[in-house]
């Protein structure tokens, strides 16, 4: 029971924070596309379509977790949190597509030599980027909170999404600064530099989401800790074993702890219960810890 009031908090904290940037998003697109057309500035028109992509991957993070917080059944014994890396990827590949798009459209300026020939950008797409920049570094704020909060790789990849567009709007700032100073061909230099921080959003995004989905241990620090937590429970006297896996936003456990090799099964089961008990309940990341329990001959892997 507690473990569903766990997602069900987890849930509705990632759809309110999805449903706010989503409104931000949808808000400062359309500003930033508007401002970009009538001040001629296709830096801004570039960082409006990069804010429309945020919309997109805010609705795709609301079904991520919401399919993540299904319960386990016969089908998904292990239940189903890698939906958020599922989610994750997709918005990665969105990042990438939105990127090429921007990307191919400023090679095309440079080589064409458009820029030439286009007007100055006015002081409304300037304000614009502006704008955007205070507003979407908030966002970056905002949304990180709660990612750690409830412990959602997928919106904490929206997180970072926000802040790719809070650069990106930096580097339409420059562009549109540089056209309005005599030098036009940082505009779509600018729309380059968008590109860019796009595609190292998209890359660290993805990467996240694929260690999580090939069962890659959690960090050493977690694992220390688990072990000594094992370690402090009465009559444990090593660890011989210690395995875990990331899955999704949770970690699953196995571990082999000794005991005194004189104890009868039901002291030793008793014991290993202790140790399910105390681990879950310390570290609320784990879902399930397997604990075996091993007589004790005097070495464990903590000694290494």
């Amino acid at each position: 029971m507690e473990d569903t009031s766990i997602q069900e908090n987890t849930v509705k904290t990632a759809v309110r924070v999805s449903v706010v940037s989503i409104i931000a998003n949808a808000v400062l697109s359309a500003g930033k596309a508007t401002a970009g057309v009538l001040a001629h500035s296709p830096a801004m028109v570039s960082d409006g379509v990069h804010s429309a992509s945020d919309v997109f991957s805010s609705i795709i993070v609301i079904i991520g977790v919401k399919l993540s917080a299904k319960s386990s059944d016969r089908q998904h014994p292990y239940g189903h949190e890698r939906f958020e890396c599922v989610a994750a990827i997709i918005l990665a590949v969105v990042l990438v597509v939105t990127g090429c798009f921007i990307g191919a459209a400023a090679i095309d300026s440079l080589n064409s030599g458009q820029y030439k020939t286009a007007e100055e950008p006015g002081l409304a797409a300037m304000l614009a980027a502006i704008v955007s920049i205070v507003v979407k570094e908030a966002m970056f704020w905002y949304t990180r909170y709660y990612a750690k909060r409830i412990d959602s790789g997928a919106v904490m990849a929206d997180a970072w999404h926000h802040r790719s567009d809070a650069l990106s709007s930096v580097g339409a700032l420059i562009g549109i600064i540089g056209a309005r100073n005599g030098y036009p061909f940082l505009e779509p230099l600018a729309c380059l530099l968008i590109c860019l921080f796009i595609f190292k959003a998209a890359f660290d995004i993805f990467k996240d989401a694929v260690d999580k989905m090939i069962d890659k241990s959690c960090d050493a620090a977690t694992e220390s800790s688990v072990m000594r937590c094992a370690l402090a429970q009465e009559e444990v006297l090593g660890i011989d074993l210690l395995k875990t896996r990331v899955f999704g936003n949770r970690i699953y456990v196995d571990i082999e702890i000794s005991v005194d090799g004189n104890k009868t099964l039901n002291e030793a089961h008793a014991i290993a219960e202790r140790v399910h008990a105390a681990v879950e309940r310390e570290f609320p990341r784990i879902k399930h810890i397997m604990v075996h329990v091993n007589p004790y001959i005097g070495e464990d892997c903590t000694e290494e």
